[in-house]
């Protein structure tokens, strides 16, 4: 299809920006060239505008493309070779999937605190919920506070039920590479995202990110771009719809 001279503009502008060009892009220059003009303002504007660094705003995109609740395969391996082009390791890559994977325990926390509370609400009473703090319970908290600075009531339950258990999630909740790990402000940033992004969004984990930041010393400019910088993946509607619509217009 030859383009007019103003979507000729929109698409020399969007690849300038972005670096890119698709088959979803020139589908929406082609049936809507005002919503890819407002696309391009609005799903650049956070990454474009904010203090973190390039790098960081591709591995918190690698984070949420990766992520078991978005899986967007084409642009966790376009954000991956960003992230490597701006100085990304594999092995920080890898550590960022790795936090991804810990995304999986939104599920397990908010669960196990309903359980406590169900329990008790159907008078159920179960003794370990109720004893004195094991020593090995007293021990996971001790490392979870100095890991985290906090001890959340899931964390409680679960060492109280299954301690075993939590000492794992302690471990997978804190891997990083040793050889060239990311740094702590930057595993509070990324997890922020996962927790905050629509997609897999779990309010009590977001608040306790955010007290982490806050904690940490993060600036509040920081955490809002994180924030906003999760809203633009609602485009992959685009991404996998505008493909579709060519098809059938084309036949």
């Amino acid at each position: 299809m030859a383009l007019t001279p103003e979507q000729e503009s929109l698409k020399a502008a969007y690849i300038k920006a972005r670096g890119y060009w698709t088959n979803w892009t020139e589908g929406m220059l082609r049936f809507s060239p005002g919503f890819l003009d407002l696309y391009a303002r609005y799903g650049g504007y956070a990454a474009a505008n904010g203090p973190l660094s390039p790098l960081m705003c591709e591995l918190i995109y690698v984070a949420l493309d990766a992520s078991s609740t978005h899986l967007f395969e084409s642009g966790l391996a376009l954000h991956m070779r960003y992230a490597m082009k701006h100085g990304a390791t594999p092995a920080q890559v890898m550590e960022v999937l790795a936090m991804a994977t810990a995304q999986g325990l939104g599920g397990t926390r908010v669960g196990v605190e309903i359980l406590a509370e169900e329990l008790a609400a159907a008078g159920q009473p179960v003794p370990e919920l109720a004893a004195a703090a094991t020593p090995v319970h007293t021990e996971l908290q001790a490392r979870w506070v100095a890991r985290f600075g906090d001890w959340p009531r899931h964390c409680e339950v679960l060492a109280r039920l299954d301690p075993d258990y939590l000492a794992l999630v302690l471990e997978l909740d804190g891997f990083n590479n040793p050889a060239d790990g990311l740094a702590e402000r930057d595993r509070i940033l990324i997890r922020l995202a996962l927790d905050s992004c629509f997609t897999g969004l779990n309010a009590p984990a977001v608040r306790e990110s955010i007290r982490r930041a806050i904690a940490l010393g993060i600036a509040w400019q920081d955490i809002l771009q994180v924030l906003q910088m999760t809203a633009h993946l609602g485009v992959h509607a685009c991404a996998l719809g505008v493909p579709a619509l060519m098809a059938l217009v084309d036949g």
